[in-house]
């Protein structure tokens, strides 16, 4: 979404004292104060007989977002809220249903113009970081193969953890529950478990949709605390191996696991270790562990799956990826993984259908496009 061109005009103070064609004759403009206008896609040079509120909104809305601080910005709010009472509310549910249809990079466009129109706002702030959160993990999903789509993922996620410390500064009660939830998404236990708690401390649960996230922080409360999921070993094992020090990270999961055998993230994070050294046989047991205490399932069964299929064992591979697939219907690493799988099994047209539904979803996937590009 780009701004059209933008000029600025001034208007006598009372009304345009125009025809009935202006929708803008009821509103008072100060004469000292350039109006930016936003000319119609196409239009060649600007006619007053033309002049509507829209363009005068549309360009009060870029302004605001480009210059958010200038000398007159209080005086276009004013005005923005005067030409259209209910802005915030209509701009923030077009944002919202564009996030809704995948449409993120739109959907932060409108909440960038939100942020110029009322700066600061908590509500804002944290629809912010619910955008940037659903686009990071959206990508994640097609991150698979790496390339693109995996740097993109990665700086998605820190714009997502910026965007809640931002909105934590003078958070809803919301933006505690949501931030504890993409901070455990994020396998960020400790500060999952800050924010759950201080989100319980003062929620009451008393209507209905309250009671139902009271519950839900309450119970990963209650994971992270019983499983330990905070402990620094624990924490210090997935830093570790997320940097590619696998052998470290390994020790210290084993650290942990001695002293919460029962952790099953704790048996996925060890597998994980253990898969990316190729040690196949190991990390299949540890992520047969996971599943058995009911962690990380989607992903415990593609990671099993992976070993499963490297250990040549194909139609367990094959079950446990469908599984994945059942649960989360669009992830590009697992609809790739079958694409690897079918090609083992010498299934070259199967393998063919996948890495295309790969390249519909994630048009730079390299696995996808290297193999596509040598048939």
């Amino acid at each position: 979404m780009k701004p059209g061109k933008r000029i600025f005009i001034t208007l006598p103070g009372d009304s345009l004292g125009a025809g009935e064609n202006h929708d803008v004759r009821c509103f008072h403009f100060d004469p000292a104060i350039p109006l930016p206008v936003e000319l119609p896609p196409g239009s060649g040079e600007f006619k007053a007989e033309d002049l509507n509120g829209e363009m005068i909104l549309s360009g009060i809305l870029w302004e605001l977002a480009e210059n958010p601080g200038g000398g007159h910005a209080a005086y276009y709010r004013n005005l923005a809220a005067e030409i259209k009472p209910g802005i915030f509310n209509e701009l923030t549910e077009a944002a919202i249903l564009k996030a809704k249809n995948g449409d993120h990079k739109t959907a932060l466009d409108i909440l960038s113009l939100l942020e110029g129109l009322c700066p600061r706002r908590p509500l804002l702030l944290l629809n912010r970081a619910l955008v940037l959160e659903e686009y990071a993990f959206s990508l994640k999903n097609r991150a698979g193969g790496g390339g693109p789509a995996a740097d993109e993922y990665v700086r998605a996620a820190e714009d997502a953890e910026s965007a809640y410390e931002s909105a934590l500064a003078s958070p809803l009660p919301d933006t505690l529950f949501y931030a504890g939830l993409f901070y455990h998404r994020s396998s960020d236990y400790g500060r999952a478990a800050d924010c759950f708690a201080a989100y319980l401390e003062g929620e009451s649960g008393n209507d209905p949709e309250s009671a139902e996230k009271y519950s839900k922080a309450g119970e990963l409360l209650d994971e992270i605390r019983k499983n330990s999921l905070d402990n620094e070993s624990f924490k210090e094992a997935l830093d570790l191996i997320r940097r590619g020090e696998e052998e470290q990270g390994i020790l210290k999961a084993r650290d942990f696991l001695e002293r919460q055998p029962g952790a099953g993230n704790g048996w996925f994070l060890l597998g994980w270790g253990l898969r990316r050294l190729g040690r196949w046989e190991d990390g299949a047991a540890c992520f047969e562990k996971a599943l058995e205490l009911g962690a990380a399932n989607a992903d415990a069964l593609n990671e099993l799956a992976i070993c499963r299929m490297e250990l040549n064992c194909f139609d367990e591979a094959r079950r446990l990826l469908v599984k994945a697939l059942y649960k989360e219907p669009d992830n590009i690493r697992f609809i790739s993984n079958m694409g690897i799988l079918a090609l083992k099994q010498g299934r070259d047209d199967e393998a063919a259908a996948f890495f295309r539904t790969v390249l519909e979803l994630e048009p730079d996937d390299p696995i996808a496009k290297a193999w596509i590009g040598e048939k």
